[in-house]
């Protein structure tokens, strides 16, 4: 992709002797590829050097996404309190480098690893990772998105109604992607449609992903950078705060969310943050949800890996450790089991 990319900068900076080094593809990511490059180019008589970020639609992912809806998240929250890269270029031509895709600027000196804090030096600095993880939660939540660029690439749900907005939309996506039956997500369907959680208090941006992983972060516990918007929506910030429990990211396997924080800290901190309330009854709605979520992304996987739409191995790795321990957690959050 190297020729390609040279010659598409050329174009779009735009500037002379543009030279692509450094060019590698990093794992992750449920709907894109993303590829760190580095390019060096002549302009205004000065030579200029940048690092940037390529993300890329792939033949098949864990999940399908507006990739323009994406674009418009970051581009919204540059130069807010959300520290997000710089957005470039969208580019929905795929014949350039196989796929379409838009290019960001790379935030430098960082570390995203999902294990790195529950080692030194970050397992020092937990507290103040989980602060400001939820003070930037909180301001998501009350960011004014209209005027913005995602007011034309989302549209507001009804507060009453997000929830059914959301439930529909992922238990489409189980009808389509499920290789086999999915009892418990059924009943949990069931269990979210008889039990609708309170009118969301305000009508507010949802992340999507917002967990440990997706933010950029350094030795201090200061975060420079919120990722992966692939998933963002208007809706019930609640549904942030809730995904963010799930037992799937509890990397340190001993309950903490994030593997650096307790629950009740977060919920207080996300509070205190977002001026919201997290009523218990729409937390436990939103995290029935995050798993019936979750289901959906691992089984979509599956399905691209088992008809042969790609052979990116991490996609049936994920869903063969992930499916059964979905359906647990699961019940652990409905108290069915311990």
């Amino acid at each position: 992709m190297e020729a390609p990319l040279a010659r598409y900068l050329e174009a779009k900076l735009p500037a002379e002797n543009v030279r692509v080094t450094n060019l590698f593809r990093i794992p992750g990511g449920a709907s894109r590829e993303t590829w760190m490059f580095d390019a060096t180019w002549s302009g205004d008589g000065e030579e200029h050097s940048q690092a940037f970020v390529v993300r890329k639609d792939p033949p098949a992912t864990l999940l399908e996404t507006d990739r323009d809806a994406e674009y418009g998240f970051y581009s919204a929250f540059w130069n807010s309190g959300v520290p997000v890269p710089r957005m470039r270029w969208l580019e929905p031509d795929a014949s350039i480098i196989g796929g379409p895709f838009f290019i960001m600027d790379r935030i430098l000196g960082c570390e995203s690893n999902t294990r790195a804090p529950q080692a030194p030096p970050y397992l020092a600095v937990q507290p103040e990772m989980a602060r400001n993880m939820y003070d930037i939660l909180g301001i998501i939540a009350n960011f004014e998105w209209r005027g913005t660029a995602i007011e034309r690439v989302a549209e507001p749900p009804a507060a009453e109604t997000a929830w059914e907005k959301e439930l529909a939309h992922w238990e489409g996506i189980i009808n389509v992607q499920e290789l086999s039956p999915q009892p418990l997500m059924r009943a949990a369907i069931r269990w979210l449609r008889a039990n609708p959680p309170p009118p969301a208090q305000r009508v507010g941006v949802v992340h999507g992903d917002y967990r440990v992983g997706n933010f950029l972060y350094r030795e201090d516990g200061s975060i420079h950078g919120i990722v992966d918007w692939e998933m963002a929506h208007l809706g019930d910030p609640v549904e942030d705060l809730a995904w963010s429990l799930n037992e799937s990211w509890q990397w340190a396997k001993d309950g903490r969310p994030g593997g650096i924080v307790d629950r009740e800290t977060a919920i207080t901190l996300w509070e205190r943050a977002s001026g919201l309330r997290a009523d218990p009854a729409a937390v436990l709605w939103w995290e029935v949800f995050s798993h019936v979520k979750c289901q959906g992304i691992w089984i979509t996987g599956a399905r691209s890996f088992q008809e042969g739409r790609t052979n990116e191995l991490i996609l049936p790795m994920v869903a063969y450790s992930l499916i059964n321990a979905q359906d647990q957690a699961l019940l652990r959050t409905l108290g069915r089991i311990a």
